[in-house]
């Protein structure tokens, strides 16, 4: 935590960045910039990179006379804060008209003090595994043409190695290689979902861009089965997870998982089989659970339905629906989670807390995963029609009010291994 709030950054266009030591940085929560509490600012974790947002000129408060105004040197900047970490306010900034789309990634408040680069965030979760720390190329290299030589017809090791670990640096794929942990398992190709900001497919007339390709084949019973039995039988504190970023909705194809489950308890028992999902399919959830589904992951935006309705626009299911499969779940003893987008001022607003309590009070929730909302601020609540967001609370009061209220909810940002499911969840696994 810094003594004094940090200086605001700015970029010259060319990737350089600068400190204006005339401005505090600041923070944004909805559409409004705040000062942001000395205590809510971190060192910029390892793996944290900065950003240029081009065509937006940053916020910060007059060192001398502590009124708010424009940094006109240069665009502002924000910090993409690393896995494990949730921001707590977005960059401050105002766009000026020609000013263009911002890729699909998070844009947390950062500032610069004492050759130092902070950002409003606070870590959530103790777990290492998508740590820059914990790759060594060399044996990602090694270990990707290990399994691609093991498994030389099996499509979906193929997908997972060439594209998703060497193409884009997916770091479950990338831990997959390094045989540890969980192992993702993208398994659908098509989607029920018309989610704004998508990850893996975007219609042509959008000016935004995917960061990543959609899997185009649906995979095989036996194709998941092969791969998965070793990592399950050999990894250390071992995860699969059917709903990937590369892939549409995984419940779409639940006959195929719930062969592939049975399949795979017929060889061993070890380790979680988890599906990330958009919990649309109530009866496909109990299936699944049936067949031996150990956990489940929720995406949602919201706890309020019209929220969720706008971003998702959801084909042939509601808000209802995804209620209900957290319900099912935990019903047949599977450990439910949400995985949650945070954007400050959305998240935290008084209406969006409620909402959240009675989701927590109706499913007996086991996890709220707090994950950054990758997305262009002023273009989701453009896109969802907010113009005002509310009385704020702050994300981080809002979690500590949360966690008071109900003791045994987890906080975190990853699916749990079997070891923490089961009772000894505060162990630091990944170490």
């Amino acid at each position: 935590m810094p003594h004094q709030s940090p200086y605001l950054l700015y970029s010259d266009g060319n990737g350089n960045i600068f400190e204006d030591t005339s401005l505090y940085a600041v923070g944004r929560a909805g559409w409004d910039a705040f000062p942001i509490p000395e205590e809510d600012w971190i060192e910029l974790p390892d793996g944290g990179n900065l950003y240029e947002l081009p065509g937006r000129r940053g916020i910060g408060i007059d060192v001398e006379n502590g009124e708010m105004r424009l940094c006109e040197k240069g665009w502002a900047v924000a910090a993409f804060i690393p896995p494990a970490h949730t921001g707590l306010f977005l960059a401050a900034y105002e766009a000026l008209p020609e000013a263009p789309m911002l890729p699909l990634f998070c844009y947390t408040a950062a500032g610069w003090l004492n050759e130092k680069t902070y950002v409003a965030g606070v870590r959530i979760e103790k777990d290492i595994r998508q740590e820059c720390a914990g790759y060594d190329d060399n044996k990602i290299q090694t270990g990707t043409e290990y399994l691609l030589e093991s498994f030389p017809h099996n499509r979906l090791v193929k997908h997972l190695m060439e594209k998703c670990c060497l193409t884009y640096n997916c770091p479950a794929a990338r831990n997959f290689s390094l045989s540890r942990w969980e192992c993702p398992v993208p398994a659908s190709p098509a989607c029920n979902a018309n989610c704004i900001g998508c990850v893996s497919f975007q219609p042509q007339e959008e000016e935004i861009t995917s960061p990543q390709d959609r899997l185009t084949f649906k995979p095989t019973a036996e194709e998941i089965v092969e791969f998965t039995v070793p990592h399950l039988m050999n990894a250390p504190f071992p995860i699969i997870s059917f709903g990937q970023g590369c892939e549409g909705e995984p419940l779409l194809m639940w006959e195929t998982l719930c062969e592939a489950i049975k399949e795979i308890r017929k060889h061993t028992r070890r380790g979680s089989i988890n599906i990330n999902t958009n919990g649309s399919k109530p009866d496909a959830v109990k299936a699944m659970c049936e067949a031996g589904l150990n956990s489940i992951r929720v995406s949602t935006n919201s706890a309020r339905k019209d929220i969720y309705t706008k971003y998702y626009r959801p084909n042939n299911y509601t808000f209802e629906d995804i209620i209900e499969s957290l319900k099912v779940a935990k019903s047949m003893g599977a450990w439910t989670s949400i995985n949650y987008f945070v954007f400050p001022g959305m998240t935290d607003c008084v209406e969006e807390y409620e909402a959240l309590r009675k989701l927590i009070q109706e499913t007996g929730l086991n996890m709220i995963q707090w994950r950054n909302f990758n997305i262009d601020p002023d273009w989701y609540l453009g896109q969802i029609g907010v113009v005002e967001t509310g009385e704020l609370m702050g994300v981080k009061q809002m979690q500590e009010l949360i966690q008071e209220e109900f003791p045994d909810l987890k906080f975190g940002y990853f699916n749990p291994p079997m070891e923490r499911i089961k009772g000894n969840y505060e162990a630091d696994f990944a170490h």
